[in-house]
C-alpha cells in the first residue's frame, strides 16, 4: 500500500512538471508571434513580402522577408488562400489543428488542478489518512483480524480446559445474548488472561477470534506508548471509537502490563505518558459512558505490576489463570501438535508427556518440531519414539557438544562426579527417579544427571528438600572421596549455587527452620534476589539465617558422603560404566551397578570427544516456584 502511494505521487509530480513545461513553451510561441490583420496579410502576400506560411487550423503563422513572424486568423469560408499563396510561390506548411474548446480549457486549468490534488494528498497524509501520516500518531494501531488463513478454533487449544471454558462462555454470550440476559445476566466487559510465558494466552485469544464470528481487533500494549505526551490516550479513544462502530466486537490487548502498570510507581513518581494512557483506558472501560457490546480481552504474565483499578470487576470482570499444563494436558497438547507431523506406530505420547514436567505449550510445540527435524535429518519417513527422546534430551539438557576434547583425567573426574549424583539420588527415597546420566557435554554443562518425577509436583516438603540438597552436594563429595580434599575442582560451583538457593528458600520463605521460625525474610534479607525492600533485619537474625543455611548444606553433604562410602562398590562400577558407555538411562544404571551386561545396546555415543566436567542435575520446575536443586559441575576455567 505504501509503495503504491509513493508511485502515484511520483507519477502525479511528473505530469505536473510536463504540463507546466507545455504551458510555458506554448506561451512563448504565442507571445513571440506578433498579431497581424488578415487584410494586411493579403497585402503582404500580393506584395511578395511573405516567404513561408504555416497553417494551423484557423491560425496562420506568417514569416516575412524581413525575418519577422506574424500570426493572423483566417476568416471562416475563405477558400482561395491556398491558390493565392501558390501563385506567389510562398512556401506552405500545414500542421494538425490544436485542440480547442473544452480540451484547451482543460489544458489551461490542468496545472492548477494538479497542484490542488497534490496539496489534498499531502494534507490527507498529514492528518493520518490510512492512520500512518505525520499527524496520524494519535490514531489507534489496532488491526481488524480476519483469519482467512490459519484460522484457530477452540479445537486447536488443549491442556487448559478451565480457561477455555471461561472464554467459551464469552463467545456464547456474543452468539446468543438472550440466553443469559433473560435471567438478568450481563456480558462481561473484560477478561484478563494471566499465566507464565508460552502457556497459550495469545492462542486462546486467536481461538476466540476464530469462534466468535464478530469483529476482532488486536493490538499490543506497547502500541499505545509514544514519545509525545497524550498520544497514548488519543489512541485509546480512537480504538474504542472503532470498536463502538463495530459492536458487538472483541478487542484483544497483548502484554497489557506495558501500559497498565501501577500509577505513581518508579523513579520520579511514575511515567506521565503511560499514566495518562492508563487513565483513559480506565475511563473507556468503565466510565460515565457505557461501552455496550465491546469486550476487552487482555494477556499478561506480570499481573503483580498492574494497577488495582484496572483489575476490579466492571473492567476486568474475569481473571483467567492459564497455568503450565499437567500430565493430561501435556498429552493433549502433544496430540494437537503431533497431528501436523507423520508419527510412527511406536510413539507413546503419554510417556513423552510424563518425561517433560513443567513444560509449557510452547515448549511442547518446540519439542515436536525438534523431533520432526531430527527425523528429517536422518532421512526417516515418519517421526519415531527415538526422535522424541533425543529431542527431549536436547530441549532439557542442551545439544551435545561432541567436538569438545577432554583429557582422560578430565573425563574420569566427570564420570565420578556424575556417578556420585546418580548413586545418592537412587538411594534417597524422596528424590525423583534418575532418568539419565551422561558425561557428554550438553549446552553449558560438561556432564549431567537428570531426575524426573513420577507425577507433577505441587509442593515441596522438608524431607524432600533435605534429600535434594544431599543429591546436589553428592558431586563434590564424590570428587573428595576419589581424589582427596586437594583434588577437588571448580566443577561443583553449579551444585553449590543450586543447593544454596534451595536451602535459603527453605529457611527464609518456607519456614522450615525451627531456629529462624515461620517468618518470611526473603525480601527483608539484604541482597536476596536483589531486593532490600521491607522491614530491616538485625545482624543477629542475618547471622542466624546464614548459620541455618550452612547447616542444611553441611547435613546434605555429610548424607551424600555417607551414602557414597556405604555404596562404594556401586559408585565405582557406575563411574567405570559411564567412562565406557558415556550415556546411561535409569534402567542401564541399575544393570551396571548390578554387574549385568547391557546386552550390546549401543546407547552410548562412542568416540565422543568429551567435554568439561560439568554435571548438572536438571530438576524440573515445581509449581511453588522452588529453586532448582541438583548438582552442577561446571567447566574448569582455562588457564
Amino acid at each position: 500500500m505504501g509503495n503504491a502511494r509513493n508511485i502515484a505521487f511520483w507519477v502525479v509530480l511528473f505530469l505536473l512538471v510536463l504540463a507546466l513545461f507545455n504551458l510555458f513553451s506554448g506561451g512563448q510561441t504565442t507571445t513571440s508571434s506578433r498579431s497581424l490583420s488578415y487584410s494586411d496579410f493579403i497585402q503582404k502576400v500580393d506584395a511578395g513580402d511573405v516567404t513561408s506560411v504555416t497553417i494551423d487550423g484557423e491560425r496562420v503563422i506568417v514569416r516575412g522577408k524581413d525575418g519577422n513572424q506574424y500570426m493572423t486568423i483566417r476568416p471562416e469560408g475563405e477558400d482561395g488562400l491556398t491558390e493565392r499563396l501558390i501563385a506567389k510561390e510562398v512556401e506552405i506548411r500545414a500542421e494538425p489543428q490544436q485542440q480547442s474548446g473544452f480540451m484547451s480549457l482543460l489544458s489551461l486549468w490542468l496545472p492548477f488542478l494538479l497542484l490542488i490534488g497534490v496539496w489534498i494528498f499531502f494534507m490527507n497524509r498529514m492528518q493520518g489518512g490510512g492512520r500512518g501520516g505525520a499527524m496520524g500518531f494519535g490514531k489507534s494501531r489496532a488491526k481488524l483480524l480476519t483469519e482467512k488463513h490459519g484460522r484457530v478454533t477452540f479445537d486447536d487449544v488443549a491442556g487448559i480446559d478451565e480457561a477455555k471454558e471461561e472464554l467459551e462462555e464469552i463467545v456464547e454470550f456474543l452468539r446468543n445474548p438472550q440466553k443469559f440476559s433473560r435471567l438478568g445476566g450481563k456480558i462481561p466487559k473484560g477478561a484478563l488472561l494471566v499465566g507464565p510465558p508460552g502457556t497459550g494466552k495469545t492462542l486462546l485469544a486467536r481461538a476466540i477470534a476464530g469462534e466468535a464470528g464478530v469483529p476482532f481487533f488486536t493490538i499490543s500494549g506497547s502500541d499505545f506508548v509514544e514519545m509525545f505526551v497524550g498520544v497514548g490516550a488519543s489512541r485509546v479513544r480512537d480504538m474504542f471509537d472503532q470498536a463502538k462502530k463495530n459492536a458487538p466486537c472483541i478487542v484483544f490487548i497483548d502484554e497489557i502490563d506495558a501500559v497498565g502498570r501501577a500509577r505513581g510507581v518508579g523513579i520520579g513518581g511514575g511515567n506521565d505518558e503511560r499514566e495518562q494512557t492508563l487513565n483513559q483506558l480506565l475511563v473507556e472501560m468503565d466510565g460515565f459512558e457505557a461501552n455496550e457490546g465491546v469486550i476487552i480481552v487482555a494477556a499478561t504474565n506480570r499481573k503483580d505490576v498492574l494497577d488495582p483499578a484496572l483489575l476490579r470487576p466492571g473492567r476486568f470482570d474475569r481473571q483467567i489463570h492459564v497455568p503450565n499444563p499437567d500430565i493430561k494436558g501435556r498429552e493433549k497438547i502433544l496430540g494437537v501438535h503431533a497431528k501436523k507431523v507423520p508419527v510412527g506406530p511406536d510413539v507413546d505420547l503419554r510417556i513423552i508427556a510424563r518425561g517433560c514436567p513443567g513444560f509449557s505449550g510452547a515448549d511442547l510445540a518446540n519439542l515436536v518440531n525438534e523431533a520432526a527435524l531430527m527425523a528429517a535429518r536422518v532421512g526417516r519417513r515418519f517421526v519415531t519414539m527415538e526422535d522424541f527422546e533425543n529431542a527431549k534430551d536436547k530441549v532439557m539438557m542442551g545439544a551435545e557438544r561432541r567436538s569438545m576434547v577432554l583429557t582422560p583425567e578430565q573425563k574420569e573426574k566427570t564420570a565420578y562426579h556424575e556417578a556420585g549424583h546418580a548413586i545418592v539420588g537412587m538411594n534417597l527415597p524422596k528424590c525423583d527417579p534418575v532418568y539419565k546420566a551422561t558425561i557428554i557435554p550438553r549446552g553449558g554443562a560438561l556432564g549431567m544427571v537428570v531426575s524426573l518425577p513420577e507425577m507433577d509436583r505441587l509442593n515441596m516438603h522438608k524431607d524432600e528438600g533435605k534429600q535434594k540438597i544431599a543429591m546436589t552436594m553428592a558431586g563434590k563429595a564424590a570428587e573428595i572421596i576419589k581424589y582427596g580434599e586437594e583434588g577437588v575442582s571448580s566443577g561443583p560451583a553449579g551444585d553449590i549455587q543450586q543447593a544454596s538457593s534451595l536451602a535459603r528458600a527453605m529457611v527464609m520463605r518456607w519456614g522450615m527452620s525451627d531456629k529462624v521460625g515461620n517468618i518470611d525474610y526473603a525480601e527483608a534479607h539484604e541482597g536476596y534476589q536483589g531486593n532490600t525492600a521491607g522491614f530491616s533485619v538485625s545482624a543477629h537474625t542475618k547471622e542466624l539465617i546464614e548459620d541455618e543455611v550452612k547447616r542444611l548444606i553441611d547435613e546434605g553433604y555429610e548424607t551424600a558422603r555417607r551414602i557414597l562410602l556405604e555404596k562404594a562398590e556401586d559408585f565405582e562400577r557406575l563411574a567405570k560404566g559411564l567412562l565406557e558407555y558415556e550415556t546411561l538411562t535409569g534402567d542401564e544404571i541399575r544393570k551396571v551397578m548390578a554387574g549385568e551386561p547391557l546386552g550390546g545396546d549401543d546407547d552410548a555415543g562412542k568416540g565422543s570427544s568429551g567435554g568439561g566436567a560439568s554435571s548438572i542435575i536438571a530438576i524440573p520446575k515445581t509449581k511453588p516456584r522452588a529453586p532448582k536443586s541438583g548438582g552442577g559441575m561446571e567447566p574448569e576455567p582455562s588457564a
